[in-house]
Formats: C-alpha cells, structure tokens, sequence
C-alpha cells in the first residue's frame, strides 16, 4: 500500500505555516512549541534539531520519546474528518497536532488544548 504522501513532508516544511496560523490569531510561536512538547514529549531542543535535519512527519513521530497519553481526550473534525474514525496511527497522530494548533488558533485557553 503507498504511504500518504504527508508521511513523507518534512515536519520542517508544515512547522512555520503552524506558526503563522496562531500568529495570524494573536497567538504565539513558544505556545506552538507548548503544545508540540506536550503531543511528543520532545524537548525544544529537540523540536529545533528535527527542523534542522528535516525529519519526515513518519520519522518524527515514531521517534517522539513520550506520546502524551490524554491525546485520545482529542476529539472533533479536522479537514473533515472525525480524528476518533481515524484508523491509521500516524494520520490519527498529524490530525491530533492539525487539531490542536486549530484549537490554539481560534482562541482556545492553553489549558483546554493541553487537555487539562
């Protein structure tokens, strides 16, 4: 079966439009970060050397270190699509990122998105 072709898309070449979507609504790009840490389990430093290198979105989350267990308290549609009916493991985890940078974007305290 052909891999979908975000699979391959670098996490480096998406990164800035995640962080011009929050900019855009007043939010900031440490608050990206926030939420990307807390998804992952990636330190910045982290997050900055998979830009630099370039990782693929596959790359990127079969090496995440600590998925955060609360992501499946993600719930709701993202490109038209319920993230709970997503079968294939890696899309479920790119639309739980989609989600909650839309999240951030449409004004969401850091609280809720963190699902704390």
């Amino acid at each position: 079966m052909k891999k979908h072709r975000i699979y391959t898309m670098s996490f480096a070449s998406v990164y800035p439009h995640y962080v011009t979507k929050a900019e855009k609504k007043n939010r900031t790009k440490e608050e990206v970060d926030e939420i990307i840490r807390w998804l992952t389990g990636f330190s910045q430093q982290e997050i900055e050397e998979h830009i630099e290198k370039k990782t693929n979105f596959e790359d990127f989350f079969s090496e995440a270190p600590n998925l955060n267990p609360s992501r499946d308290l993600i719930k709701g549609v993202i490109c038209g699509v319920r993230i709970e009916e997503i079968e294939d493991p890696l899309m479920k985890e790119l639309r739980y990122m989609d989600k909650l940078i839309d999240e951030l974007a449409k004004g969401k305290k850091m609280e809720k998105i963190l699902r704390k």
